[in-house]
């Protein structure tokens, strides 16, 4: 029998006092977990936290430790509050450095708009000694890696364009499949049996969508994993149970209500 291929993992932690305040709303994530799962990454873990030293350097290295990949959106702007870059300075135990090319770049971008290159936005050519750049097509200011800790803004279009860009260089996992089997039943009616199915395939992950429609309560049961063979027992035994009960199959809704 071949060895179970190991998963690899990814956590985000999305930085800044103003999407916890709810003035900004996060749109990085679910980008970045989509990216990840179409080259079979696993975002396994997210937090927002708030522009303090010590909370990010606490996330960062915990995480670090914990995951193949880090990715942070937030705070490597030209404020004084953006102060992502030295929280991962101080992370790795490195100093924050002006990078020579961040530099060059960020000054010709500031001369083409005849606007002045001042020391607030040289605060973004800041990069942990033995990062490399992440290129910023959109606004030029870079974010960076470092070990396995990726840095980017938190703009969502310039975070998705640098997320672009370092795609192809993540390896990844294999890829998740997934089966959905709906029918028009409410999901306590088979919760127990669904949960017990669960605890006979630890490595699918089983879940339980309800929905409502004017035919009354239905439920999709979605399961996702990697062992294709699995899958299709997985989905021939839902069906099997569905059958038992008298519960009919029906198409899965194009809007499903969970809970």
């Amino acid at each position: 029998m071949s060895a179970q291929p190991k998963s690899v993992t990814a956590a985000m932690i999305i930085i800044g006092n103003e999407v916890l305040s709810g003035r900004t709303q996060d749109k990085n994530l679910a980008f970045v977990a989509q990216m990840l799962g179409e080259i079979g990454v696993d975002m396994q873990e997210a937090r927002i936290i708030p522009d303090v030293l010590e909370t990010v350097v606490a996330s960062v290295n915990e995480l670090r430790a914990r995951h193949d990949y880090v990715f942070t959106s937030g705070g490597i702007g030209p404020t004084h509050d953006d102060i992502t870059a030295d929280c991962i300075a101080a992370a790795f135990e490195v100093k924050l450095e002006k990078h020579p090319l961040a530099m060059q770049a960020l000054q010709a971008h500031y001369d083409a708009q005849e606007a002045d290159f001042n020391e607030a936005r040289q605060r973004m050519a800041r990069i942990p000694e033995g990062a490399s750049l992440i290129e910023n097509p959109v606004s030029t200011a870079p974010g960076f890696k470092i070990d396995n800790v990726y840095v980017m803004a938190g703009v969502p279009k310039i975070m998705q364009a640098m997320m672009e860009n370092i795609l192809p260089t993540l390896k990844g996992g294999e890829t998740l499949s997934s089966i959905t089997v709906t029918s028009s039943i409410p999901e306590g009616s088979i919760a127990s049996e669904m949960g017990a199915l669960q605890q006979q395939y630890p490595d699918v992950n089983i879940g339980l969508y309800p929905f409502y429609s004017a035919q009354g309560a239905g439920v999709s049961v979605v399961a996702r994993g990697r062992d294709v063979a699995q899958l299709q027992a997985v989905e021939t035994a839902i069906k099997a149970h569905l059958a038992t009960i008298g519960a009919p199959l029906v198409d899965r809704p194009k809007a499903i209500a969970s809970q």
